[in-house]
């Protein structure tokens, strides 16, 4: 196969979990079409689940260090990027500087339930609602997003125990189409691939967050980028020689 020709897409995955990784993968992978080639890479840094609120932060610079490593390599033009994290670390920064489509998969989930009314999310780690809140705020998303039902077990969690984390997300799927919600998110890239299991336990539709953020992505859904040049808009000092790079056309900011 020429790979030349191929239409290529980045994924990763912003915690250093290989496990995480590799679910993203398995469930993924066999849906691409002939002609994508999709690129899962895994944080160089970091905490291998994201928890909490400084984790999160540390995990959108992990983001932007796999982008620059991947861009610095010659003949990977990118089609789009996915960041496999329901919270989205370093989404804005992502589209800032990518010449390319970015989204994460919160934001991708939001896109699709949206679509069918009001919404509620269902994820694993008591600490992710106010984040995700926020998120849906920040992205217009807030007045829609009818409610949030978090379970003590982390992503994590759920992703080393299956038949654990099916009871458990199943009555939290339950818990959370009370709200009133047309639809309900199963957030978590540890979950991918969990929505088909727990369909039959839930009376609303479930939407997976990692095929979410597949299809807007390739389906040309996700918020284009705002420039049509990749690069940094400010220099670096003590990071990665990829981070230098600056773009052609560079705002002078405040």
């Amino acid at each position: 196969m020429d790979t030349t020709a191929l239409r290529r897409y980045l994924l990763i995955n912003p915690n250093t979990n290989a496990l995480t990784t590799q679910r993203l993968s398995d469930v993924l992978q066999p849906q691409l079409p002939p002609g994508v080639l999709l690129d899962v890479q895994t944080a160089r840094f970091g905490a291998p689940y994201i928890a909490c609120e400084a984790s999160h932060a540390v995990a959108a610079h992990a983001c932007l260090d796999v982008w620059t490593e991947h861009r610095g390599t010659p003949g990977n033009a990118l089609a789009g990027v996915l960041i496999g994290c329901f919270g989205d670390p370093g989404l804005f920064a992502l589209r800032e500087v990518s010449g390319c489509p970015v989204t994460g998969l919160a934001e991708a989930s939001f896109i699709q339930a949206s679509t069918q009314g009001p919404f509620a999310i269902v994820t694993g780690g008591e600490r992710w609602k106010p984040m995700l809140q926020r998120l849906a705020i920040s992205l217009g998303y807030g007045a829609q997003l009818r409610h949030i039902e978090t379970v003590a077990p982390t992503g994590a969690a759920l992703q080393a125990n299956p038949e654990m984390a099916i009871r458990c997300l199943s009555q939290a799927c339950q818990n959370a189409a009370q709200s009133g919600a047309a639809s309900i998110i199963l957030g978590g890239a540890g979950l991918a691939g969990y929505a088909r299991l727990l369909q039959a336990h839930c009376p609303v539709p479930l939407i997976d967050s990692a095929q979410a953020g597949w299809e807007v992505l390739h389906g040309q859904l996700a918020p284009k980028a705002p420039t049509d040049h990749d690069g940094f808009y400010a220099p670096w000092v003590g990071l990665p020689p990829a981070f230098i790079q600056v773009p052609d056309k560079v705002n002078p900011g405040n």
